[in-house]
């Protein structure tokens, strides 16, 4: 069966994988070369995922690194409304991802500028609105697993059993947005959010049990410390890494990619759809 999902009345099945492009709007994400100001620079970075392949334009006003402060969600707002208008305006017919956790920012992204995915990387758990909000919008949810804030999330890396926990978490929270009525899930494994590099790996070893959801499964983990830790690189370093674990996250499942170099994410897809045929 192939999965799919209802993007403003047309399905958009992942018989082929597809490869979402970061749009950082954000002074202080952890990779610089996705942090984008000037009109011009946001333009062209648009142009640029959707020329190498990019299908979807994930769009985020907020740093979700550790180190990061969080900032409230009138100034998140704020900070993306420019960029949202901009992006619509020039690319009006482009499938755009808001990368929020405040309900009160996927509301008007969606209502004012005709965002069609809320990607929300704490599950619901930030904002008790949000679960609420996403079936009021009818527009697919991108659903993550992570434990806290980004600020504490690496205090909660302990798990009674690691695999099955997450699972569970998955379980309970689509059972909860489908009672809502949202069925239009995609499940992100949260690669890097309250897991050690350890629990990373171990979380790519058995993403395949995730199938399980019978959702389409997005992987995060361009250029991450995962990667650039264990290869004791920077993360200007870690195309290469980052390359390999998109091959084996595609040969496990995976049906989007969250990549800031969509170029190469869109080579892995290609090969893996070779060897698969």
């Amino acid at each position: 069966m192939i999965k799919s999902i209802n993007i403003n009345g047309e399905l958009l099945d992942f018989s082929t994988p597809l490869v979402m492009g970061i749009l950082n709007v954000t002074p202080d994400s952890f990779y610089s070369g996705s942090r984008k100001q000037s009109e011009e620079e946001i333009v062209g970075r648009v142009r640029q995922i959707l020329e190498e392949g990019g299908k979807i334009v994930d769009i985020g006003g907020q740093s979700t690194t550790p180190t990061s402060t969080l900032i409230p969600a009138k100034e998140e707002l704020k900070r993306l409304e420019p960029t949202l208008r901009l992006v619509r305006k020039e690319f009006p017919n482009t499938i755009l991802s808001i990368d929020t956790f405040y309900s009160e920012v996927a509301g008007p992204a969606v209502e004012k500028y005709g965002v069609n995915i809320i990607n929300d990387i704490s599950g619901g758990q930030i904002d008790d609105n949000m679960f609420e909000t996403v079936a009021r919008l009818n527009v697919p949810y991108i659903l993550m697993h992570m434990r806290g804030t980004p600020q504490t999330m690496q205090q909660h890396t302990h798990y009674d059993n690691f695999i099955q926990d997450i699972l569970y978490y998955f379980s309970e929270k689509i059972s909860k947005l489908n009672l809502l009525g949202v069925n239009d899930i995609i499940i992100d494994p949260g690669f890097g959010f309250s897991k050690t590099t350890d629990q990373n790996y171990q979380l790519m070893a058995y993403l395949k049990y995730f199938n399980i959801f019978d959702v389409p499964i997005l992987v995060g983990i361009s250029r991450k410390s995962m990667i650039y830790k264990l290869l004791e690189c920077t993360p200007q370093e870690s195309l290469n890494g980052t390359s390999a674990l998109n091959t084996f996250a595609l040969l496990s499942g995976a049906n989007i990619l969250r990549v800031h170099d969509v170029k190469e994410a869109v080579e892995c897809v290609k090969i893996v759809g070779k060897i698969s045929k």
